[in-house]
């Protein structure tokens, strides 16, 4: 995992495109509201949020999906 993250750093870098990182406590809080949630929580949120009819899958489908909703919730706020 570290060799994949550097090389997508490395590029955004030479790129001049933005990284941002989160932490699974910053993701939870960004899409359930509580740090502490479990992954079932996250995933039916993400299922509400996103107005779809089931659960992503597989679990890392959902996961991204609740990151990318963390990062538009962390960019909105940034923008006022």
């Amino acid at each position: 995992m570290g060799h994949g993250r550097g090389v997508i750093l490395l590029a955004c870098a030479t790129c001049g495109v933005p990284a941002f990182e989160y932490t699974p406590l910053q993701v939870k809080q960004g899409v359930v509201g509580y740090g502490r949630a479990d992954k079932n929580q996250v995933q039916q949120m993400i299922k509400v949020l996103l107005k779809l009819e089931v659960i992503p899958k597989p679990d890392d489908a959902a996961d991204a999906l609740a990151v990318a909703v963390c990062h538009a919730h962390s960019s909105a706020s940034r923008m006022f």
